[in-house]
């Protein structure tokens, strides 16, 4: 998740450990800066592009690793706070916001590495979007209303409900993701058609309009649909619109010793694309984006002539257009059967 939701996270949880030990402000705030330390990480440079990417998530988002880390950090918050008497609630609370970051992050498609270092298998659920003001906004108005009014009895009981409610939406957004999944089933069956892989993730900023990518039983090609909660009834064939795209097997064939492309293939848990364009080749993770536009994509070989040339891999991947891409979720997301933009 980004570090607003993080940060916000970070605080309640913080609070919630140290109840009146401490002043809530302190608990607030170092909660929300250890909340925020796993993501560091991403300042690590690896040398590579897709290492750069693969590698985030890994051991700063691991539980082991977090669990040995949080002594020490705990230790440094109870001498921060000049309470180190307390060091063992300041280590719970260490421990509780270092583990709840991951653990949150696993709720997004990209893929968290929890169990590093007994297995680096990516977890990624994938039913809420990195950004979303339905999680983060109960957790910030209910870290301030308990800063407010931190020396009345409420002020706990404010931010515990801060959590709990932002912590039912984590479960909604799993429910309805199932709910989506059983849809695009139905909707691939009533079309005669197989996925041998299916993807189901929430479009930007909301649960309630939902993309969806199958990859065909022969993993030649795949599609590309979306369904909102809001949309009218409709028989099975006809809810989910599914356009059909290549998925460039003949160039995956012809990178198939490259490593980066090995990478990107098994940490998208093969939801992968290859295209050449302009003599250049790329591979997308359809996982973050939408056609034709994903943010994570690489060129990583040229052509000159047959076969490819493997070259620098380049960092391509770019975000949708706003000015496009908000308006159509906005009223697609309200059950208007409007094609999504490309």
């Amino acid at each position: 998740m980004d570090s607003l939701s993080q940060a916000a996270l970070g605080a309640a949880v913080a609070v919630a450990v140290m109840q009146r030990r401490t002043a809530l402000w302190k608990a607030a705030a170092f909660g929300a800066v250890a909340g925020t330390l796993p993501d560091l990480d991403v300042f690590i440079d690896h040398g590579d592009p897709i290492l750069n990417m693969v590698l985030h998530r890994a051991e700063t988002h691991a539980l082991f690793w977090l669990t040995l880390f949080s002594l020490p950090l705990g230790w440094a918050m109870a001498a921060l706070a000049r309470e180190r008497h307390q060091w063992r609630p300041w280590w719970l609370a260490s421990w509780a916001v270092l583990i709840t970051h991951p653990l949150l992050d696993a709720f997004t498609v990209y893929g968290t590495q929890l169990f590093l270092p007994f297995s680096n298998e990516p977890v990624g659920l994938g039913s809420m979007f990195i950004i979303d003001p339905a999680y983060t906004l109960p957790l910030l108005l209910g870290v301030l209303a308990a800063l407010a009014f931190a020396q009345r009895a409420a002020a706990l009981k404010l931010n515990a409900a801060g959590l709990v409610l932002s912590t039912a939406y984590l479960g909604w957004s799993a429910l309805a993701q199932a709910h989506v999944a059983d849809v695009a089933r139905e909707s691939l069956a009533a079309q005669g058609l197989k996925a041998d892989r299916l993807l189901v993730t929430p479009s930007p900023f909301n649960t309630v309009l939902w993309r969806v990518v199958a990859v065909d039983e022969a993993g030649s090609t795949y599609r590309e649909g979306f369904y909102s909660l809001l949309d009218a009834p409709m028989p099975p064939a006809e809810r989910i619109r599914f356009d059909r795209f290549e998925r460039g097997n003949t160039l995956a064939a012809e990178l198939a010793g490259d490593a980066g492309v090995q990478r990107i293939q098994a940490f998208s848990g093969g939801l992968w694309a290859l295209r050449e364009q302009g003599g250049r080749v790329r591979i997308s993770d359809l996982r973050m984006g939408q056609e034709p536009t994903y943010i994570f994509a690489f060129e990583v070989a040229t052509r000159h002539s047959a076969p490819v040339a493997l070259a620098p891999t380049v960092h391509v991947g770019r975000r949708a257009d706003p000015g496009r891409a908000l308006p159509w979720i906005w009223r697609r997301l309200q059950g208007e059967p409007l094609p999504p933009p490309r």
